[in-house]
């Protein structure tokens, strides 16, 4: 990717103490221009960054809340346009500033927005304004926080051998946004931004207010759900709207959504959720699925139920049959790698008997009633001797 840098200003953010941000004050370093740029040692600690930034992947809906790249969207109210939205208006002066003091003066202003979040670190926080020659004729913008390394040392003399580097910032974990978001190579979502932390701290894309970030995917997927669930409840009691019924099985639903941990509730046919779980997979055919029957627990695809894995019930009992036309074990070798498996009709009568084999079992025995039945065996084994005492051998 061939960048040609604009501007770039540096600052540095310094906290007294400890890293909550109790005293902190920032400095404007420096801000280069497209020839300083090229001719600094910068430019070799962050090209490869920017390039790294702009290829990185980003989900539209991550997998989890704690995602370390989201894709932030401005937010405006109904009927207003994006120039309506503070964080994108700051954004777009940075981007048409004409000379280096107005950039330096709006860059400052940034950092000083960022100043005012919590839990803010030490570090260098860059700005950077560059044109990617490939594809586009307009500016990205670049916002990246590196925080100190501490504990860094350097080769010094032959009497002090070492000698401590008082700001050393680390590439390791470069926080960044990029303005706008590329979805694909040669094209701009100018509502959309990039946004990159590692650590699960959320105070980096907290700083800009007016940005909202996309849902993880469980979230809008569960949303999806509960909508195909409300119309099941509306066809279900379209002729007892009012019932007491109803409103038991709604507040059981209910419990039921908000259970972290749920249970199979048994109210829909195969053909039903069959029918449900397609529409989910024509938007994500890759949508994953887990669940965890007793202490057996599964992962795979939701577009595999009904033809890879099937649930039943079978002698009282839940039954997950999976199929597949091989195997594969991992690590740790066991004799049921050696099985040769059965077909699946001669275990059906099987299922659900172990179960009442151990309800049938009597408790096992504490500790302190093994011991009191030991010394107990050991007086009438006494005894028993005992009466033996004038039997002559």
């Amino acid at each position: 990717m061939d960048f040609k840098m604009e501007y770039l200003s540096f600052f540095v953010i310094v906290t007294d103490g400890d890293d909550s941000g109790s005293s902190k004050r920032y400095k404007h370093y420096q801000t280069l221009d497209e020839d300083d740029y090229e001719d600094s040692e910068i430019k070799k600690f962050l090209d490869g960054e920017f390039k790294r930034i702009v290829k990185r992947k980003v989900e539209r809906n991550p997998n989890s809340e704690n995602a370390p790249t989201k894709i932030g969207r401005f937010m405006v109210e109904p009927g207003y346009e994006l120039g309506s939205n503070q964080n994108y208006n700051l954004f777009q002066r940075l981007r048409d500033a004409e000379h280096k003091e107005r950039f330096i003066g709006i860059a400052d202003e940034l950092v000083h927005i960022y100043m005012d979040t919590s839990a803010v670190r030490g570090g260098a926080f860059i700005i950077a304004r560059a044109k990617l020659n490939t594809y586009f004729d307009e500016p990205f913008l670049f916002l990246l926080k590196c925080d100190f390394e501490p504990n860094i040392a350097r080769i010094a003399d032959e009497r002090s051998l070492i000698s401590h580097v008082e700001m050393a910032i680390s590439a390791r974990s470069i926080k960044s946004i990029q303005y706008p978001h590329m979805p694909e190579e040669g094209m701009l979502e100018h509502w959309e931004l990039k946004i990159h932390q590692a650590s699960h701290a959320r105070y980096f894309e907290d700083f800009l207010k007016y940005v909202s970030y996309e849902k993880p995917l469980p979230e809008v997927m569960g949303e999806q759900v509960l909508g195909m669930v409300q119309q099941y409840m509306e066809d279900k009691w379209q002729d007892a709207p009012e019932s007491t019924e109803r409103r038991e099985e709604e507040n059981a639903i209910e419990v039921w959504a908000s259970s972290e941990k749920r249970d199979i509730q048994e109210y829909w046919t195969h053909e039903q959720v069959a029918a449900a779980s397609a529409a989910l997979v024509e938007q994500k055919p890759d949508l994953s699925f887990s669940f965890k029957l007793d202490s057996v627990t599964m992962k795979g695809l939701l577009a595999d139920f009904g033809t890879a894995f099937h649930f039943a019930k079978h002698n009282g009992r839940y039954v997950v049959v999976i199929e597949g036309d091989s195997f594969q074990f991992d690590k740790g070798m066991s004799p049921v790698e050696l099985l040769q498996p059965p077909d699946l009709t001669d275990i059906l009568d099987v299922i659900g008997t172990h179960r009442r084999e151990r309800e049938e079992m009597p408790p096992p025995q504490t500790e302190l009633e093994a011991s009191l039945n030991r010394a107990q065996s050991d007086d009438t084994h006494g005894n028993d001797s005992s009466s033996n005492d004038d039997v002559p051998w």
